[in-house]
């Protein structure tokens, strides 16, 4: 159920908006009876009245709380970031880890803005955009759609590593997908795609697979057909080491034989031999930046200003696991 606004108990009642918000403010300007007309129609009708903004200082920040082990480290990053941005800026903030849209229903009522983190269902969308409450998205927003947003630059990535393993004389490369459905991960495909297309004596090829132990009949399939890529971009750094780690077991060498290019710069990318050429998804930053444009949007509630994509810039990561193109591609041994 949607919240009841002033405009509701204005319609049920007959009078108008101004009337009704001053009945219910405590403001001069209506009579006692219009007075408790007003209130007696916002009891029936179930209204809630926010607090004055002046008493709504603290910002709330909601995480969704079913995290798969690959956003696990991001989202660190990101609360990290905003909770030091917060106590830079002297801003109080409440952190909540929940997908539950009642729970946000009733966090909404006692805070000055949201940060949401996560791919929420759409009533909890449908809660905070009625409530007129300032929030800000990190997390994949519809096309279009008008909602302040802070996120990273998948597509720019993608683009960024075909033109480096193009560079090393790559010409055969394959994109570990993993899993299917995942927008970044296609926006890191299609961005990858995009590079690779400017060249005629370029392929490449899409492994999507069950990640539990599928990497390796994958690219055998794709060995099958006579191709045999030369270098690997991983769609996360988790796929990026059971790639390593299986190519090495079935007498791979890195980069020598294949190079590897992960997503996401975070800890297990060092913790690795050769350690992982990568993609630095700036967390931190995006965080940060998430509370900025929030307070902003605090501070000209009111005013019609369009909804903002700001996007934080990836870093490339060059370390040991990747390197010039071999002149042929090695096949796996099918016996191991």
């Amino acid at each position: 159920m949607s919240r009841i606004t002033l405009q509701d108990i204005a319609d049920h009642t007959g009078l108008s908006k101004f009337a009704v918000s001053c009945s219910l403010s405590g403001k001069p300007g209506v009579s006692d009876t219009t007075r408790k007309r007003v209130q007696d129609a916002a009891v029936q009708l179930g209204y809630q009245r926010l607090k004055p903004a002046e008493e709504r200082r603290e910002v709330t920040l909601i995480f969704h709380d079913q995290v798969d082990s690959v956003s696990y480290e991001l989202r660190t990053m990101l609360q990290d970031g905003m909770q030091r941005e917060a106590h830079r800026l002297g801003q109080p903030v409440r952190l909540q880890w929940t997908h539950d849209a009642n729970r946000v229903e009733a966090m909404v009522k006692d805070s000055a803005g949201i940060i949401l983190v996560g791919p929420h269902e759409q009533k909890t969308l449908d809660i905070l955009r009625a409530s007129g409450v300032p929030v800000v998205r990190l997390g994949w927003v519809a096309p279009l759609e008008q909602a302040d947003h802070v996120g990273g630059t998948d597509h720019e990535a993608g683009i960024a590593v075909g033109e480096y393993l193009i560079g090393l004389g790559h010409r055969d490369i394959a994109f570990l997908q993993g899993e299917e459905g995942y927008r970044g991960r296609m926006e890191r495909y299609h961005g990858l795609r995009e590079s690779i297309e400017q060249y005629p004596d370029a392929r490449l090829h899409n492994l999507h697979f069950k990640e539990d132990g599928g990497f390796i009949p994958a690219l055998q399939s794709l060995q099958t057909t006579g191709i045999a890529p030369t270098a690997l971009f991983c769609a996360h750094d988790g796929l990026a080491l059971t790639a390593v780690s299986e190519l090495l077991a079935r007498g791979y060498r890195i980069p020598e034989d294949m190079s590897v290019v992960g997503f996401g710069d975070f800890s297990a990318a060092t913790q690795i031999s050769p350690q992982l050429t990568t993609i630095k998804v700036q967390g931190l930053e995006m965080g940060a930046t998430a509370l900025r444009l929030l307070l902003e949007r605090i501070e000209t509630q009111g005013n019609t200003v369009p909804a903002r994509r700001i996007l934080i810039a990836s870093t490339f990561v060059e370390r040991r696991s990747s390197g010039p193109a071999p002149k042929h591609g090695k096949s796996l041994d099918r016996r191991k």
